[in-house]
C-alpha cells in the first residue's frame, strides 16, 4: 500500500454519494507498500480501506480482483469484502483513478514470524487455493516469465547503480529460467503477493489476508515459492529452514503437493525471487516525485536469488 494520489474533500464526497456509509470522520493515507494509493476511511462509525488503482494495475483486471475477494469472503475466507454502491457496483472513480472500498480487517502483521505463524500462513494459502477453485473469472499472470522480459529491459541499463553486478545477475538468471520454466503443473487462482505485511494476526490466530491486486491464474506451487521467499529469511536474508518446513507443512496439511510440484520448487523459488527483484529494481529507480511511498530495497531479493541458485532439491526447503 502507498499514496500516489491525494484525495480532496470534494472528490471524496462525490465518490461517497453513491454509498450508504454515513458521515465521514477521517481519511488517512497509508504509506506502506508500493503499488496502489490506499487510505483508511472512518465513516458512519465504521472503518474501511479506500484503494485507488495505479501503476501496474489495469482497469480491465479490476472485476477479477473485486470478484475474487467477494467470492472468497462469501466462503468464509478471512479477506476484505468489497463494499457495494446502492446500484450494486463495487467500483467507482476518485481523482480520475478507478477506486473501490473494502472492509477493514482487524489484526497486525508479524515482522519476525515464528514457525507457528508460518504454519498458519501455509494453511491459509492452501485454503485460498481450494476456495478459489470454482472462481470463474480468469486473469493471466502479467508478471510471468514473459512479463519479466520488459521489466529486465527497462532496468538493466541502470541496475548496477544499485549494486555492482546486478545487471549481470538479472540477465543471466532471466535467460536460465526462461529455458527451464515448467509448463504443466497444477494451476488455479493464486494470491501471488502473500508477503508478511499482507497477512494479519490477532490474539495468536491468523485474522486476515489482504492486497489481492496481483491475484491471477498460475501454478499453485509458484504461490508457495513466493511465500518461501517472503517468510523464510531473516532480516539479514539468512534462510531459516525451520520456517520453510512449517510453511510447507501447513500448506500440505490442507492440500498435498504433487511430486512434480515438489521437484520444481527450487526453480519456482528462483523465479519468485527474480520476479520481485525485477519489480523492486524498477520501483527503486523510478519513485514518482512527491509520492508518499517507501520503495523496498532490491538487494534483499538479489541475495535470496543467489541462495535459491545453490539449491538442488526441495529437501533444502524442508520437504522430506
Amino acid at each position: 500500500m502507498a499514496v500516489y494520489t491525494e484525495v480532496s474533500d470534494e472528490a471524496l464526497d462525490l465518490f461517497l454519494t453513491d454509498y450508504d456509509l454515513g458521515k465521514v470522520q477521517s481519511l488517512k493515507g497509508i504509506a506502506g507498500g508500493v503499488e496502489n494509493t490506499n487510505y483508511m476511511l472512518h465513516a458512519g462509525g465504521g472503518q474501511y480501506i479506500l484503494t485507488l488503482y495505479e501503476k501496474r494495475v489495469a482497469e480491465a483486471d479490476l472485476p477479477f480482483f473485486v470478484g475474487l475477494m467477494d467470492h472468497l469472503s462469501k466462503k468464509g475466507f478471512p479477506c476484505p469484502s468489497p463494499i457495494r454502491k446502492r446500484n450494486g457496483d463495487a467500483l467507482g472513480v476518485v481523482e480520475g483513478r478507478p477506486a473501490a472500498l473494502v472492509t477493514f480487517l482487524e489484526g497486525m502483521e508479524v515482522k519476525h514470524p515464528t514457525a507457528e505463524h508460518c504454519r498458519m500462513a501455509g494453511e491459509a494459502m492452501a485454503t485460498l487455493h481450494i476456495d478459489a477453485a470454482d472462481f470463474t473469472i480468469r486473469r493471466e499472470n502479467a508478471l510471468n516469465p514473459d512479463g519479466w522480459k520488459p521489466l529486465a529491459k527497462a532496468c538493466l541499463p541502470r541496475a548496477d547503480e544499485i549494486e555492482p553486478g546486478m545487471a549481470l545477475l538479472i540477465s543471466q538468471e532471466l535467460s536460465d529460467l526462461t529455458a527451464i520454466w515448467p509448463d504443466d503443473l497444477p494451476a488455479g487462482v493464486v494470491h501471488a503477493d502473500m508477503f508478511k505485511d499482507n497477512v494479519f494476526f490477532l490474539d495468536g490466530s491468523l485474522s486476515g489476508i489482504i492486497d489481492f491486486y496481483f491475484g491471477c491464474n498460475d501454478f499453485l506451487a509458484y504461490d508457495l515459492a513466493i511465500a518461501i521467499n517472503a517468510w523464510c529469511f531473516d532480516d539479514d536474508t539468512e534462510f531459516m529452514p525451520e520456517l520453510s518446513k512449517a510453511l510447507i507443512g501447513g500448506y500440505q496439511s490442507v492440500r498435498k503437493l504433487e511430486p512434480t510440484e515438489v521437484d520444481c520448487l527450487p526453480v519456482l523459488a528462483r523465479g519468485a525471487a527474480l520476479r520481485f527483484l525485477l519489480t523492486r529494481v524498477n520501483d527503486w529507480l523510478n519513485v514518482p516525485p512527491g509520492a508518499l511511498v517507501i520503495p523496498h530495497d532490491p538487494r534483499v531479493f538479489a541475495k535470496r536469488l543467489r541462495f535459491h541458485q545453490r539449491v538442488r532439491t526441495a529437501n533444502s526447503y524442508g520437504i522430506a
